[in-house]
């Protein structure tokens, strides 16, 4: 089984990393990740990258597929290369998957038109105009598709597809292998149980979050 999680300037990494972190554990599984060209792709921070080992062209046709969010992400809601490869890939994968922001960039593609996603809290207004249901559940599966709401909800969907793409021994025993048992310290997760002048004031600046300005 090939797995391909996409890169892109200005990628939240652990969209990416957290679903790595899971799904190559896997058995019998090669993941790759790829961008438009080889090479180091930087995130959105711009203190850390990940390569890109092979170019999108180089895997055309891949069992799975990752889309990470990020801001970089608004440099892909038109036509081009990515939209492109993402529409080839999916004639042919068996789950077609995205995390946080990147569920934007797969409707932006025309392939969650119809269907029911998440995304980021902040974004999930975005996905209407698209033509795509949001939910503001933590994982929605619509057929083939699974997208994760924000950031760390990759994990979850990550030992979710392990369940089904192996059995759920294996995703139990990922789960403890990563030792994914989290206990917050703040009751702050999400915009239901954040204080109110938290999630407004993370509301006010979304405009500059989800552009990746401080």
């Amino acid at each position: 089984m090939r797995i391909a999680i996409l890169l892109f300037d200005r990628f939240t990494a652990l969209d990416a990393v957290g679903p790595y972190e899971v799904l190559s554990r896997l058995p019998d599984t090669e993941v790759v990740f790829v961008g438009e060209d080889r090479g180091a792709v930087r995130n959105e921070v711009g203190s850390l990258s990940l390569v890109a080992d092979a170019a999108l062209h180089e895997v055309s046709r891949p069992d799975i597929v990752v889309v990470p969010g990020g801001p970089g992400q608004t440099d892909h809601m038109s036509d081009g290369p990515v939209h492109e490869w993402l529409r080839t890939a999916d004639e042919n994968t068996t789950r077609t998957t995205s995390v946080c922001t990147g569920s934007l960039i797969l409707a932006a593609a025309g392939i969650l038109a119809g269907r029911t996603a998440t995304s980021h809290w902040l974004a999930l207004e975005q996905l209407s105009p698209l033509g795509v249901t949001p939910s503001s559940e933590r994982v929605v599966r619509d057929g083939k598709y699974v997208t994760a709401a924000g950031v760390s909800a990759g994990i979850d969907m990550g030992l979710g597809l392990a369940g089904e793409l192996a059995d759920e021994d294996t995703a139990r025993r990922i789960q403890l292998g990563i030792e994914y048992d989290p206990l917050p310290p703040y009751g702050s997760g999400s915009p239901d149980k954040a204080p109110t002048e938290i999630t407004e004031a993370l509301r006010n600046r979304s405009r500059f979050l989800l552009e990746g300005r401080s």
